[in-house]
C-alpha cells in the first residue's frame, strides 16, 4: 500500500467515525444546528496577490456554505449550556390586599445576567458571524446600558406613588450612559449621547423647582396611646380627700386620626377614654368612667390653598415619568449609534487585516522568486536582502492589524454581552455587512434636515416639558408669599359614667343619676348632652417675608435661565445637523478620492507587473507598486469606514436612527426582540 493510499484510507476512516459518533450523540448539532451564514467575501483587485478571504474562516464547500465542523467542534458546542429564553423586563410596584403589606419590605425580581440565545444562534464553527442588524438586535437584549436604564421606569412610578401621598418628588436620573470607551459618537456628537436630562432636583446647589408651601400628607394617620398609672399620695390635710393616704389608679386610652386633602383641608378626630378608681370617700361614683370625642376641620384660604400648590409634586412626578420615557429613546439611540460605530470599526480592522495578509503573501512570493533568481545569478544578493526586509515589515504590519482586529472584536463582544462568556471571549468575529446602505441625507436640503431633527429628536420634547415644569413652578411658589389664614371648626362631646361609691360618706350628695357603664357613657358622647363647639381663625403674617420673596424671585431668574437653555438647545440641534451633513459630504468626497487613488495604484501595479514579465522592470519595482496599492487600499477602507460612521451620525443628528435601523422602542423597553431590526 502506497503512502498516498494509506492517507486516503485513514481519512475515510476518520470521516466515518465522526459521522457514526454524530449519529450516536443524543440531540446532536447535526440534527439541531441552524445552518450557519456563509462568510463574507470580497472581490480581489486584479493582480493584487492572493484572493481575499475571511481571516481564519472555514474553507467554503462547493455550494459556497461553510465546511461542516469537526467532531471536536461538535462535541465542544454540544457541551455548552443552552441559555434560557430571555424574559421581558417587567418590574411593577408592589401591591397586595394583605393588610400587613404596607409594613413589609418589598423586593424586585433578581437580575437576569444570562446572554440571550440570539447571540448563540450566530455562532458557527467556533466563530461569530454577525451582521449589523444582528449586532443591534443582540444589543437590545444584552446591552447593560439599556438594562440599567430600564429600571428608571419603575423608579419614576415610585415617585408618582410617593407624591400621591404628599411626599416630594425625588427625581429620576436620566443621564445617558455608554459603558464602552470606544466606538461612541463621532466628532459631531454635541447634541447626542453626552448630554443628560435631570428629571428632579438635587446636588449641592438646590433648585427652586417644587418650592412652595408645605404639602401635607395625603395618607391617613392613626395614632394610639395608652397607659395604666397607679399613684399613692400622703395627704397633709385628710379633710380634703377624706383619707390620710390617697390611692388613685388611672387607665387611659387616646386615639387620634388625621388626614389632609389636596385642597389643603385637614380633618382630625380624637378620642380620649379614662377609668379612674380611688379610695376617697368623697367620690360619688367609683370607678369613674370618662370619655371625650372631638372632630376638627381646618381649611387654609391664602397660603397653602388649592390643588395647584398641594398637587405640584404629583405634576412634577408625572412629568418626570414622561421625560424618562423620552430619555430612554435618547439612550436607545445612543446605544444603537455606539453599536454601529463599533461595528464599522470592526469592519475596518477586518479589511485591514486582509490587506496586510495579502501584502505579506505577495512579499513572500517575491522573495521566493528572487531567491531562485539569485541561485541563477540573475540578480544581486542585495535584492534578496531587500525582499527579506519587506517580508519582515509585512509580518509586523500583519501582527498590528490582527491585534487591532482582536481589540475591535473585544469591544463589540463587550457591548453585546451581559457577562463575560469564556466560550466566546477568544472567538473570532466575522462581520457579514462590509458596506452600508445608501443614505439620502447627504443630498437633502439643510432646512429639511433641521425640520426633521426638531420634529423627531426626543431632546426637543424633553426641553419643552422642562420649560413647562419651570413655568408652572412660578405659579406654585406664589402661594408661599401669602399670609397664612386658616379657618377651623371644632366639635366635641363628652360622657361620664360609673357605679355609685359604696364607701361614699357625703350623705345625700352620694346619690347620682349618671349611667353606670360604658354604653351609657358612649351614648352621652353623641347625644348632644355635653357638647362643645368652636369656630375660629388664625392669621399669621411675616412682616418682611424675605425668605419667601427671595425664593420667588430666584424661581423667576431660573425660569429665564431655562428659556436660555431652550434656545441653546435649538441652536445646538441646528449646528449638530449642519455639522453632521458637512462631515457626511466630506467623508463621501474622501471615499471618491480614495477610490480613484486606489484604481490608479491598481493600474500602476498591473503595468509594472507586465513590464516585469517583459524584462523592463525588476521585481523590486513590482513590490513597491504592490506596497503602494496596499496603502491605497487601506486609505480607501479607512475612508469608507469614516463614511459609514458619518451616515450613522447624521441619522442620530436628525433623529432617524431608530427609524432607519428598524428598532422597536417597545422591544427595547422589554429587552426582548420580537422582530428583527
Amino acid at each position: 500500500m502506497t503512502p498516498t493510499s494509506r492517507i486516503k484510507t485513514s481519512t475515510l476512516l476518520w470521516i466515518a467515525a465522526a459521522a457514526l459518533c454524530t449519529q450516536l450523540v443524543p440531540g446532536s448539532l447535526a440534527q439541531n444546528q441552524q445552518p450557519a451564514p456563509p462568510p463574507p467575501t470580497q472581490t480581489a483587485p486584479a493582480g493584487a496577490g492572493t484572493t481575499p478571504t475571511t481571516p481564519e474562516a472555514p474553507m467554503p464547500a462547493a455550494n459556497g456554505a461553510p465546511a461542516q465542523p469537526s467532531l471536536a467542534q461538535l462535541m465542544q458546542q454540544q457541551q455548552q449550556p443552552i441559555p434560557p429564553p430571555p424574559q421581558p423586563f417587567h418590574v411593577s410596584l408592589p401591591h397586595s390586599h394583605n393588610p400587613l403589606s404596607p409594613y413589609l419590605p418589598s423586593t424586585a425580581p433578581p437580575l437576569d445576567l444570562n446572554n440571550s440565545p440570539l447571540l448563540q444562534n450566530l455562532i458557527s464553527n467556533g466563530k461569530l458571524y454577525i451582521s449589523l442588524h444582528d449586532a443591534i438586535a443582540v444589543a437590545i437584549e444584552n446591552n447593560l446600558d439599556l438594562a440599567y436604564f430600564r429600571y428608571n421606569f419603575p423608579i419614576a412610578q415610585t415617585d408618582i406613588q410617593r407624591t400621591k401621598a404628599g411626599g416630594a418628588a425625588n427625581g429620576v436620573n436620566t443621564a445617558i450612559v455608554q459603558s464602552s470607551t470606544e466606538g461612541g459618537f463621532s466628532s459631531s456628537s454635541s447634541g447626542g449621547g453626552g448630554s443628560g436630562f435631570s428629571a428632579g432636583t438635587g446636588g449641592i446647589v438646590t433648585s427652586t423647582l417644587g418650592e412652595g408651601t408645605t404639602v401635607p400628607s395625603f395618607d391617613p394617620f392613626l395614632t394610639f396611646k395608652g397607659f395604666d398609672d397607679h399613684t399613692v399620695t400622703q395627704e397633709a390635710n385628710e379633710f380634703l380627700v377624706g383619707t390620710p393616704v390617697l390611692r388613685v389608679n388611672t387607665i387611659q386610652a387616646l386615639g387620634n386620626f388625621s388626614q389632609s386633602f389636596p385642597l389643603g383641608t385637614n380633618l382630625s378626630a380624637q378620642y380620649l377614654g379614662q377609668r379612674i378608681t380611688s379610695n376617697s370617700p368623697y367620690n360619688g361614683i367609683n370607678p369613674e368612667l370618662y370619655s371625650n370625642f372631638a372632630v376638627q376641620i381646618t381649611q387654609p384660604f391664602l397660603a397653602g390653598f388649592g390643588l395647584s400648590t398641594n398637587e405640584r409634586f404629583i405634576r412634577i412626578a408625572k412629568r418626570n415619568a414622561q421625560i424618562t420615557d423620552l430619555a430612554f429613546k435618547v439612550q436607545v439611540t445612543a446605544t444603537v449609534t455606539q453599536i454601529e460605530n463599533i461595528y464599522w470599526d470592526l469592519v475596518n480592522a477586518y479589511r485591514d487585516e486582509q490587506i496586510a495578509d495579502r501584502s505579506l503573501a505577495f512579499s513572500q512570493q517575491t522573495l521566493e522568486m528572487d531567491q531562485k533568481q539569485l541561485q541563477l545569478k540573475a540578480i544581486p544578493a542585495m535584492q534578496v536582502l531587500t525582499d527579506e526586509s519587506d517580508v519582515a515589515t509585512a509580518e509586523g504590519n500583519l501582527t498590528v492589524a490582527r491585534a487591532s482586529l482582536r481589540l475591535n472584536e473585544l469591544l463589540l463582544k463587550n457591548a453585546l454581552t451581559k457577562v463575560d462568556d469564556p466560550s466566546i471571549d477568544e472567538m473570532p468575529v466575522i462581520p457579514l455587512d462590509l458596506e452600508g446602505a445608501p443614505d439620502p441625507n447627504a443630498s437633502k436640503p439643510i432646512d429639511d434636515l433641521i425640520a426633521e431633527a426638531e420634529k423627531k429628536r426626543p431632546e426637543v420634547a424633553i426641553y419643552q416639558m422642562q420649560a413647562e415644569v419651570q413655568k408652572q413652578a412660578l405659579k406654585d411658589i406664589n402661594s408661599e408669599l401669602l399670609p397664612t389664614l386658616n379657618m377651623y371648626g371644632f366639635y366635641a362631646g363628652a360622657g361620664v359614667a360609673g357605679p355609685a361609691n359604696l364607701y361614699c360618706n357625703l350623705g345625700t350628695q352620694c346619690a347620682t343619676d349618671l349611667p353606670t357603664g360604658f354604653p351609657g357613657m358612649f351614648q352621652d358622647i353623641f347625644n348632644y348632652s355635653s357638647p362643645e363647639y368652636q369656630v375660629g381663625m388664625t392669621l399669621s403674617i411675616d412682616l418682611r417675608n424675605r425668605v419667601a420673596k427671595a425664593d420667588q424671585f430666584r424661581a423667576v431668574l431660573q425660569y429665564r435661565q431655562s428659556q436660555i437653555s431652550s434656545e441653546q438647545q435649538q441652536k445646538s440641534i441646528r449646528f449638530d445637523v449642519r455639522n453632521s451633513q458637512f462631515a457626511l459630504q466630506q467623508a463621501q468626497a474622501r471615499v471618491e478620492a480614495a477610490q480613484k487613488a486606489r484604481d490608479l495604484a491598481q493600474k500602476t501595479f498591473d503595468i509594472t507587473e507586465q513590464e516585469q514579465k517583459l524584462g523592463a522592470k525588476s521585481s523590486y519595482d513590482t513590490l513597491v507598486a504592490q506596497q503602494q496599492l496596499a496603502i491605497a487600499e487601506s486609505t480607501l477602507v479607512a475612508a469608507q469606514t469614516a463614511f459609514e460612521k458619518a451616515k450613522v451620525d447624521i441619522d442620530r443628528a436628525t433623529g432617524e436612527t431608530l427609524e432607519r435601523t428598524g428598532v422597536s422602542i417597545d422591544d427595547a423597553k422589554s429587552g426582548v426582540v420580537t422582530r428583527a431590526p
